[in-house]
């Protein structure tokens, strides 16, 4: 699934087909959310940046110092939002969801006591985020907490790892779960949270910290 755009950004293939998160996500939400939404920031991104510094860096250099460009909040908000859903992608994975596992598991005991606590207090970040969002589980020094963003916000503009999100824009879900948000976040906790991608994460934290 490889998209052509011009431009030096590019949409990156999903890590799976567009149906295999059926019947969680559908393959006619996929075909909207990644198709259209996301091929649009990276679209609208690739315009905007054009003959700008911003053309020349890589996506989370983009983020970084257009988050602190009052003239590039266009140009912040699309590449904030390619990441996001990029991010979001690999954090998903058919047949995924369960409980914890790895170096994460011990983490979420030690930070939230259990993985119930976990995915009480992940689903209700998602719930709770007022209007368009994201809910995310991160890692800062060592240490894991749950904190969302609005709109495209993104924890990487503060230098804070995140291991997973959840998409809570109405196009993630409303074709699938119309205003029951809370099902729509709880199923993807449930079926679909790609746990080995979040190890990866807090492995690389790691590894960053330590550098």
């Amino acid at each position: 699934m490889n998209a052509k755009v011009s431009g030096p950004f590019t949409l990156p293939s999903l890590p799976w087909d567009e149906a295999a998160l059926d019947p969680v996500i559908s393959a006619r939400t996929m075909s909207f959310h990644y198709g259209k939404h996301h091929k649009a920031y990276v679209d609208k991104l690739n315009e905007l940046a054009a003959g700008t510094k911003y053309a020349e860096m890589p996506l989370e250099q983009v983020i970084v110092a257009a988050a602190k460009d009052e003239s590039a909040k266009k140009i912040f908000n699309n590449a904030a939002q390619i990441w996001n859903h990029t991010f979001f992608w690999n954090a998903l994975k058919p047949g995924g969801g369960g409980k914890p596992n790895g170096e994460v598991a011990g983490a979420i005991d030690a930070a939230f006591g259990s993985p119930d606590a976990f995915k009480k207090k992940f689903a209700q970040a998602a719930v709770d985020q007022f209007g368009s969002g994201w809910a995310w589980l991160v890692v800062k020094d060592g240490k894991l907490s749950i904190t969302s963003t609005s709109n495209a916000g993104t924890p990487i503009t503060d230098g804070i790892t995140p291991l997973l999100t959840i998409d809570v824009w109405e196009h993630a879900y409303y074709l699938d779960y119309q205003n029951k948000r809370p099902d729509f976040a709880n199923a993807v906790i449930d079926k679909l949270v790609n746990w080995d991608f979040a190890n990866l994460q807090f492995k690389t934290a790691a590894q960053r910290k330590a550098a």
